[in-house]
């Protein structure tokens, strides 16, 4: 980990921190919540001592990286454009690109967005999908799980954070950690009312909680509520998008316990042709059994293999 350097680029109006590792070709993680570059810790040690590059930013709002208050800036296009302009900062012109939860809804937008900076993808839990232009992306997450479900429950400004301070970040970190189901959250209850095991996973040390809870603690967790506020303002600002297919060369990788793999219609989207449809060059699904969504930090010497079987096809 030592070896791992740590640097602060401005981009897109913020400064943003990353963590890197290694030579070309490069290697773009991208992290989800409540993350930070760390959950990709093992991955950039394994990659990069096979030859390439591994950059992992705290994406904006993150651990490191300035956390702008309002979440209309945290759009999808604000993200990419972060991320552009962090490779343009670093002169370079493409990149592997790998993301997962909502670094991989990000990494999506990306390929939507800028396909001419990626080589090829890899996303883990969470598919692309499609723009539906006849609802917002929140509402038709209300009509299909209510107004407990997480995603909605943490649309309201302050309710959330609110909820969380009431914990113990290292508890929360614990608990978040050990999801399985889908989440739900009553009003009445919030997040730390819930049962939620709060014992350490066995994939994760004191240490590595106490990492994630330190850098909560400085930031708190406002910056990635906003991920989840900002989602219809993406929903609007993507009209333009609408239909478009990702055609970047790509791979998913998804836990069968995975809380997004268990949505509503999403394992049907994903084995049955919609996927494949709306990504004609996704060329690689993998399913792992018995794992949940923290995947990357769960099977890390599995994830880094996929990666890398994947990714070397296309370097030369």
């Amino acid at each position: 980990m030592e070896k791992i350097e740590h640097t602060t680029v401005a981009t897109n109006g913020i400064n943003m921190h990353i963590a890197s590792i290694g030579t070309s070709p490069v290697i773009l993680f991208l992290h989800g919540f409540p993350e930070l570059w760390y959950s990709w810790r093992k991955q950039l040690l394994s990659l990069s001592s096979l030859g390439y590059r591994c950059i992992a930013p705290d994406l904006r709002g993150h651990g490191d990286t300035d956390a702008p208050p309002s979440s209309a800036t945290y759009s999808g296009i604000h993200i990419v454009g972060d991320l552009v302009g962090l490779l343009d900062h670093l002169g370079i012109d493409q990149v592997f690109l790998v993301g997962h939860d909502w670094g991989a809804m990000m990494a999506w937008y990306f390929c939507w967005f800028r396909p001419d900076r990626v080589k090829a993808l890899v996303t883990l839990s969470v598919p692309f999908f499609p723009r539906n232009p006849t609802i917002k992306f929140v509402d038709g997450l209300r009509a299909s799980l209510g107004d407990d479900y997480y995603f909605c429950w943490f649309q309201e400004p302050g309710v959330a954070e609110e909820d969380f301070a009431r914990m113990d970040t290292a508890i929360l970190m614990k608990k978040f950690f050990s999801i399985s189901d889908l989440l739900f959250i009553p009003k009445d209850i919030g997040f730390s009312g819930l049962q939620i095991s709060d014992t350490l996973p066995s994939w994760l040390t004191e240490e590595d909680i106490n990492y994630y809870a330190k850098k909560f603690d400085q930031k708190g967790f406002t910056g990635g509520f906003n991920y989840y506020r900002a989602a219809d303002l993406t929903w609007e600002l993507t009209a333009p998008w609408t239909g478009l297919q990702v055609k970047v060369p790509s791979k998913f990788i998804v836990g069968d316990q995975d809380i997004v793999y268990k949505m509503p219609g999403v394992k049907e989207y994903v084995q049955n042709g919609g996927f494949k449809k709306d990504v004609p060059n996704l060329q690689d699904v993998v399913v792992m059994e018995g794992v949940a969504h923290f995947i990357n930090q769960e099977k890390p010497e599995e994830i880094s293999t996929h990666i890398y079987d994947f990714i070397k096809k296309f370097y030369f």
